[in-house]
């Protein structure tokens, strides 16, 4: 049991990083109402400039490696630069009891394609690395991930 739960807690450590969005347009300024029809929408490009500014990330996944399902839970506050840079602190559960003692830092990369799905590697203190892809919506106001090689996803909102 003991080695199980370690195995668990290793991949649930691992899969404590995600991010992710929907369809947005790149530069459509915030607050400034624009007329558009169908076809000027669905043609709007997403670029690493679209993700800009701090996100709030739900996390939650399951750990099947244990002889029970872990169920994890967690936040993340992530920085997008605009220019493929990111930096993060989250901080996760499995089955309600706390992964670390505190906040974990990260930093990483993330590449925006002009469909407005992309991918991004966060580089957790003390874990390896986590491999995402991710789709970006609402104009860049939401992120929506996926965590490669284990069951965890999260949802982004931008903050500010």
């Amino acid at each position: 049991m003991k080695t199980a739960f370690a195995a668990a807690m290793t991949f649930g450590f691992a899969a404590i990083l995600t991010l992710g969005p929907q369809r947005a347009t790149a530069d459509e300024p915030r607050g400034e109402m624009e007329v558009a029809d169908a076809d000027s929408e669905s043609s709007a490009e997403c670029s690493d400039h679209t993700l800009r500014g701090d996100y709030a990330f739900d996390i939650q996944g399951t750990i099947l490696t244990a002889p029970s399902p872990l169920l994890l839970r967690g936040v993340a506050m992530t920085h997008f630069d605009g220019h493929g840079n990111l930096s993060q602190v989250d901080f996760t559960t499995l089955n309600g009891a706390a992964v670390g003692a505190d906040w974990r830092p990260a930093t990483g990369t993330y590449e925006i394609n002009p469909d407005c799905t992309g991918k991004a590697q966060i580089l957790p203190t003390g874990a390896p690395p986590l491999n995402l892809r991710l789709v970006v919506g609402d104009r860049g106001r939401q992120v929506f991930t996926i965590v490669i090689g284990n069951p965890t996803g999260s949802t982004g909102t931008k903050v500010r």
